[in-house]
């Protein structure tokens, strides 16, 4: 009897293999042995101010008010447009590695010597769905596949009852350009961010509305099945439906974990305090940031956090006035933004995990409306932490004025073919064939994007 039970178990082991190889989030392998095998990102949209919390700028401070000697890109008209701004933020060394940051974000400046700041990034647009589109995708058109969706096509899902690729955005709303950052573009559409919810049920529907028995629930789940490929054997080749049908299937698999792995009610009051959970201003984006760690314990390879929108849908856009502003979008995220990187490397998760703290661009030097910056594409800074990259390290430089990156220039392209290597992908290898052309996220021949090694560790 025990014979013939083992015999069934291998057998229907064998055919759940068999349909996990066969699945689009199947894990694969990658083209090296990688440090890093997640990418947690923390959005910043609107465009954090380089020269109020990363890159010092004495120069703004001499000739405070005075008519910047090169003209920069701006959308202001008039004098005034073009009148320096010094910075009302004031900047410390900060750790043992002397990394200067402001104190506008203390809790963030307390982690520098775990961290990577990258002074020298540049980018295309100065709008911000422009630029958004461009670090999500690497180019400023609409259609293209995101970073997050690549990752997914390369790797496959290491956890097959949850994505590969999370988004978590502000229950209230959508920030600038919505789900246009998280398309799958011209890939199966299955490698497209799946939207869940820090609020209720991480979908809608997750579970039934009326309580079923788990056999009942098996029943309906395998009738489901057959008449999904009854239909897909209609209509071959649609890919829309193919993925619609591997997106179903993923949902069912994903009441098995999904509600657990949201579920924070077991976190320690130590840990909901470290994120914030215990005061209104930083609850929602902590709560966010603190599934993100969830979901990468779970086996997620790609989770995108988004900044709250309300009361402002790109809360870094600090056009009227750089004090006051800063300090309320700080206050919503650099607590948790630091709790996570912490919460990971207590785990011993920072080490294989990669946390990006980023904008679509920077701000300009000069002044908008007296205390205000205006959009920025040609400097502006980012975070890095864990994934292999180096600790306590700055990088690359801008002008005395921080309105240009010059010294050790990093493009969009260059950081993402960075942030596939470090999770073991070869940037120019990984490639989809469109219109009789091998598509690439970076666009290597095009954008001659390059693994920025002087980053890592």
């Amino acid at each position: 009897m025990l014979g013939f039970g083992a015999l069934a178990l291998e057998a229907l082991l064998h055919r759940e293999a068999q349909a996990a190889a066969a699945s689009p989030f199947a894990a694969k392998p990658p083209h090296f042995s990688p440090p890093a095998k997640a990418v947690i990102f923390l959005s910043q949209v609107g465009g954090p101010s380089q020269m109020d919390l990363f890159d010092p700028k004495p120069e703004l401070a001499r000739f405070d008010g005075q008519a910047h000697r090169e003209r920069v890109e701006t959308f202001q008209k008039g004098s005034e447009a073009h009148r320096l701004l010094a910075s009302p933020w004031w900047f410390l060394r900060r750790g043992q590695c002397g990394m200067d940051m402001s104190d506008a974000l203390p809790c963030l400046a307390g982690l520098a010597d775990e961290l990577t700041l990258v002074r020298s990034m540049h980018t295309e647009h100065n709008n911000h769905t422009e630029a958004l589109i461009m670090m999500s995708t690497g180019k400023i058109f609409l259609g293209r596949p995101s970073l997050g969706s690549w990752i997914s096509y390369a790797l496959g899902a290491e956890h097959q009852n949850l994505p590969a690729y999370v988004v978590l955005r502000d229950p209230d709303g959508y920030s600038t350009s919505g789900s246009l950052v998280w398309q799958n573009g011209w890939l199966p559409a299955v490698h497209r961010g799946t939207e869940l919810s820090t609020r209720g049920a991480p979908l809608p529907n997750l579970s039934p509305a009326i309580p079923v028995g788990a056999e009942s629930r098996r029943d309906q789940l395998a009738l489901l099945a057959r008449l999904n490929q009854r239909h897909l054997r209609a209509f071959p080749g649609d890919a829309e439906l193919e993925a619609r049908i591997q997106n179903y299937e993923l949902a069912a698999r994903m009441q098995l974990t999904a509600s657990s792995t949201f579920n924070l009610s077991g976190e320690s009051p130590a840990t909901r305090q470290r994120y914030g959970l215990d005061h209104p201003a930083t609850r929602g984006y902590g709560q966010r940031c603190l599934v993100a760690r969830r979901l990468v314990e779970a086996g997620v390879r790609f989770v995108q956090v988004f900044t709250s929108v309300k009361p402002f849908n790109q809360p870094w856009d600090t056009h009227r006035n750089v004090d006051t502003e800063i300090a309320d979008v700080a206050a919503m995220t650099d607590q948790p933004s630091a709790a996570l990187i912490q919460d990971l490397k207590a785990r011993g998760l920072l080490d294989s995990t990669i946390v990006v703290w980023a904008g679509e661009f920077g701000r300009l030097p000069v002044s908008q409306n007296g205390m205000g910056r205006d959009h920025n594409r040609n400097a502006f800074s980012l975070l890095l932490a864990g994934g292999g990259f180096k600790r306590g390290h700055t990088h690359g430089a801008t002008d005395d004025f921080g309105y240009r990156a010059v010294q050790d220039r990093v493009s969009v392209p260059d950081l993402h073919a960075t942030l596939l290597h470090q999770l073991g992908l070869d940037h120019r290898q990984i490639s989809f064939p469109l219109h009789g052309r091998d598509e690439t996220l970076t666009d290597a021949g095009v954008t001659g994007a390059r693994v920025v090694r002087e980053l890592l560790a």
